[in-house]
């Protein structure tokens, strides 16, 4: 099955938006193929700003019709607390508010942006998408990450070269409590990376510093702003630390 044969079975769907690689695509696929798509994004404490304005750009680029969601996130204990299956709890209560909305707009079919290249022993959140019977068209029709990629670039997306980015819940340590304050602290320390032109790193939790992780290429440009960057990232946390091991 390739995507213009699943939107011809399926000519009606929403589909959960992040405005990240994945569902952009598919989003674009569903507008190409004549579906009548709706997109969802939910907006909660886990995803940075960036991200809902990635995803009201793209909407707009492809003339798509976007709705957002709420979700207070953090009133789920099973999240707050951080546990091992933490994303399984979440992407629940993301993917029942999407389907809720859905359903009243008279949407009954659930998209997700899920490729063949995701591992299921990689994301716990797979668990909560079985359980809604969410459908992962690019998944199904065996589309890897490279060639969607690929294939957002021909379309004209600007997503084509948005690097992987996992939601703010992911820099705390596993079992550490999940809080507003410690959310946009991390928001607002990748926030000012971002404006060094820093990309694909990320800010972990480490106690209360910070450990800084970049790819590669980006480590000798880290090191040549790291007065600049410890001062900054001192007004969020005690220390700042740099890994040495380049983020992969």
């Amino acid at each position: 099955m390739n995507l213009p044969e699943f939107f011809t079975e399926n000519p009606k769907t929403a589909l959960a938006f992040s405005g990240g690689v994945d569902s952009a695509y598919l989003l674009y696929a569903a507008k190409a193929a004549g579906a009548d798509v709706r997109a969802y994004y939910v907006k909660s404490a886990f995803q940075p700003r960036f991200e809902l304005e990635d995803a009201k750009r793209l909407a707009d680029q492809l003339a798509a019709d976007l709705r957002i969601l709420e979700a207070d996130i953090l009133a789920c204990g099973a999240v707050a607390a951080n546990p091992p299956d933490r994303c399984y709890h979440c992407k629940k209560i993301i993917f029942q508010t999407i389907a809720e909305a859905a359903r009243a707009d008279g949407y009954t079919v659930l998209l997700d942006g899920t490729n063949a290249s995701d591992e299921e022993g990689d994301r716990p959140g797979m668990r909560a998408l079985r359980e809604l019977s969410v459908r992962s068209p690019l998944r199904e029709c065996g589309m890897t990450k490279a060639e969607i990629r690929r294939r957002s670039k021909e379309a004209g997306l600007f997503t084509w070269e948005k690097p992987a980015y996992a939601c703010l819940a992911t820099r705390i340590p596993t079992g550490e409590p999940v809080t507003e304050e410690k959310l946009a602290v991390t928001e607002a320390a990748e926030e000012y990376l971002f404006s060094l032109g820093f990309t694909d790193f990320r800010v972990r939790r480490f106690g209360e510093a910070a450990r800084l992780q970049f790819p590669a290429a980006q480590l000798p440009m880290a090191l040549t702003k790291r007065e600049q960057i410890a001062a900054e990232l001192k007004r969020y946390y005690q220390a700042v630390l740099l890994d040495m091991e380049a983020r992969e």
